[in-house]
């Protein structure tokens, strides 16, 4: 059972590791992490009586 925790946290952090550096090293090979910057206007009506 201990070996199976230990394996899972292994892999925990290996993956924690792998998104960090994913981060860093993807906007090199094209991967966009921005928000996209259009504008949006959405009319409300608003029903105060």
């Amino acid at each position: 059972m201990f070996r199976l925790f230990k394996l899972l946290v292994f892999l925990l952090v290996v993956g924690g590791i792998g998104l960090v550096g994913y981060a860093y090293v993807g906007p090199f090979f094209g991967a966009d992490f921005s928000a996209p910057q259009d504008e949006v206007r959405v009319p409300v009506t608003l029903d105060a009586d």
